[in-house]
């Protein structure tokens, strides 16, 4: 199986894998391939933070141009995958010169799953590009076509907490990834100052609650032939067996009203409401509750929101951190390269990361008491 992910997160969902027993880990770009059965492959779309979509190859060929593509896929046996009375539709990623669309590439696949079912039942199933029962995802690279179900369906960032949101929310994903790179533990008090739709604070509780965070999603895997109703209802029993209900110390802030709102509903459609401790605040006068902690930045940046002297507020992000926040740790991301360097902090860590499709970097920061 083939699981996709954002830039940069790929060993944070290896160990993802790791740790849900998938066997055969191997990293590749945005993406890590592994081994593993249906109840894993049920438990990774239930319950991984770090990934998009789960893909199960079924067919690979090679492929130097349109008329080999479209033979090649027409002798697969689809009717062994799709039900006439099911929609369906197909994602293509393309790399290398055989082929220049990959609107073009899933257009001659369809052609040639209609053409077969016409030669075999006489009809054929319809294409819906908004919610198909089966979703297949073509990938050439070069000549080698893979052909894969996508299990996942609507990618697992689309949580279904995030209703209303911001001008700019981080992606659930990318958030969580942060977190779990983070090393972060409920045990240690969680910072959100610029809390924004509350994205941190809830994926924080989720995490802390080990509450798999697609529990209530329907997947494309449900509408396989070979889907078995028994296991996947045995395997989401057993993931809510294993969430807990600790004492988290989660501080989301923020100093608009109307994000407070949005804050408010999000986390109570995630059923997290009761582990965030939600107040207006503005980050540069407010001191935190406690000795210790972790602070979780993602601020304004150019493209985002527009602030009057962006290097000037990223200057008292940095004062603020050094003064109120010692013995602190603090992970900023950010996509404006420029403003980051007026923070005035030396970063431990420098991850690059894609951030609502702008390239953006994550630091961490250590917060010493006194000189280090």
């Amino acid at each position: 199986m083939v699981a996709t992910t954002l830039m940069g997160l790929e060993n944070v969902l290896m160990q993802e894998l790791t740790n849900l027993g998938a066997q055969n880990i191997e990293k590749l770009r945005r993406a890590v391939r592994f081994v593993g059965d249906d109840e894993l492959l049920y438990k990774a779309n239930l319950s991984a933070r770090t990934a998009l979509r789960f893909l199960v190859p079924i067919e690979d060929f090679s492929a130097e141009n349109e008329a080999e593509l479209y033979s090649q896929a027409k002798v697969f046996p689809w009717e062994k995958v799709l039900h006439l009375n099911q929609t369906f539709s197909i994602d293509a990623t393309i790399s290398g010169n055989h082929f220049r669309h990959s609107q073009y590439v899933a257009l001659k696949v369809k052609d040639a799953i209609a053409d077969r079912f016409r030669e075999k039942k006489g009809k054929r199933p319809d294409v819906d590009r908004e919610n198909p029962d089966i979703v297949i995802n073509i990938h050439v690279t070069g000549s080698e076509v893979v052909i894969s179900l996508d299990s996942t369906g609507l990618s697992l960032d689309r949580r279904g907490y995030r209703k209303k949101s911001n001008e700019a929310p981080i992606n659930e994903v990318l958030a969580a990834g942060i977190i779990l790179m983070s090393g972060w533990r409920s045990d240690i008090p969680f910072y959100d100052p610029m809390a924004g739709s509350g994205t941190f604070s809830i994926e924080a509780a989720l995490i802390g609650t080990k509450t798999p965070p697609n529990l209530n999603r329907v997947f494309c895997l449900q509408n396989w032939r070979d889907f078995d109703h028994i296991l996947y209802n045995k395997v989401k029993a057993a993931l809510k067996s294993e969430i807990i209900e600790p004492d988290l110390q989660i501080f989301a802030r923020d100093i608009l009203p109307k994000n407070l709102e949005i804050i408010a509903e999000n986390a109570e459609l995630a059923g997290m409401d009761e582990y965030i401790n939600l107040k207006k605040a503005d980050f540069f006068e407010t001191e935190p509750t406690t000795e210790n902690g972790i602070v979780f930045l993602n601020p304004p940046y150019g493209e985002r929101m527009k602030i009057e002297d962006v290097f000037d507020f990223y200057s008292r992000i940095g004062d603020t951190l050094k003064q109120k926040y010692a013995g602190f740790e603090a992970w900023m991301i950010s996509s404006d390269k420029e403003a980051i360097k007026k923070v005035g902090l030396r970063g431990e860590q420098k991850i690059d990361l894609l951030n609502g499709g702008l390239e953006a970097r994550l630091l961490k920061y250590e917060l010493y008491k006194g000189k280090k």
